[in-house]
C-alpha cells in the first residue's frame, strides 16, 4: 500500500507541474495563480500546496525535468567512440545533442517560460536562473577547451576562456532568435551547423 501511495503521489506531483507548464506559457507566471494550476489539474489547492511551497517552488521544479548538465548531456551520448574522441569532438556531440534536446516541446516551453514569460517577484528571479544555467555550461565548456588547450589543439592565441565564451555567446544568441519564433527554423539544424562552423574555426590547423 505504502509503494502505491508514493507511485500515486509522484504521479499528482506530476500531473501539477504539467499543468503548471501549461498555464505559465499561455499566460506567464506573475498571471498564473496557484488556484488557477489546481484546477487546471482537475485537483485542490490543498493538493499543490502538500507538493510545493510557491510558485518559485513550481518553477524550479519544471526547470529541474528539463535541465541537463553538459557533463550528464555527455555521458548520454550513446557513442562508442566517445572515450577516444578528443575534447573538441566532445563538446560538438554533446551540443549537437543538447540542440536536439530543446526541438522537444516540454524543453522548448520551459526556456520559453524562463526567459519570456517570467517576471520579477516574490521569490522569483529569471534572471539568476539564467545566470545560474549559463554559468554551468561555461565552466564545463571551458573545462573541455582546457583540455582541448593542452593537446594542442587550439589556435595559437586563444584561451579555453575566450573559447567557452565564443561558443556559449553564438549557443545563447541562437536560442533567442529561436525562442522568437521556433517554427522559423529547426534550431537543431541550423545550431549543428553554427557549432561545427565554429569549431572548425577553433581548431588549431594539423601540422604538416
Amino acid at each position: 500500500m505504502a509503494r502505491r501511495t508514493k507511485a500515486e503521489a509522484a504521479a499528482t506531483r506530476e500531473a501539477l507541474l504539467d499543468a503548471a507548464e501549461e498555464m505559465f506559457f499561455d499566460q506567464g507566471v506573475a498571471r498564473t495563480s496557484l488556484e488557477q494550476i489546481a484546477r487546471h489539474a482537475g485537483m485542490t489547492r490543498g493538493a499543490v500546496y502538500w507538493h510545493f511551497k510557491n510558485k518559485a517552488d513550481i518553477l524550479h521544479a519544471l526547470l529541474d525535468r528539463v535541465h541537463m548538465p553538459f557533463e550528464e548531456l555527455i555521458d548520454e551520448i550513446d557513442d562508442p567512440q566517445l572515450a577516444a574522441s578528443s575534447p573538441l569532438e566532445t563538446i560538438r556531440l554533446a551540443s549537437h545533442h543538447a540542440l536536439a534536446r530543446l526541438e522537444q516541446p516540454r524543453h522548448q516551453r520551459v526556456l520559453s517560460i524562463i526567459i519570456h514569460r517570467c517576471e520579477f517577484f516574490g521569490d522569483i528571479n529569471p534572471l539568476q536562473m539564467q545566470e545560474d544555467l549559463a554559468r554551468d555550461c561555461y565552466q564545463s565548456l571551458h573545462k573541455h577547451f582546457t583540455r582541448a588547450a593542452e593537446q594542442g589543439l587550439l589556435v595559437d592565441n586563444l584561451s579555453p576562456a575566450m573559447a567557452a565564451h565564443l561558443l556559449q555567446s553564438t549557443l545563447a544568441g541562437l536560442v533567442h532568435d529561436w525562442l522568437h519564433n521556433p517554427e522559423a527554423f529547426s534550431i537543431h539544424r541550423r545550431g549543428c551547423a553554427m557549432v561545427d562552423t565554429l569549431l572548425g574555426l577553433l581548431q588549431a590547423s594539423p601540422s604538416a
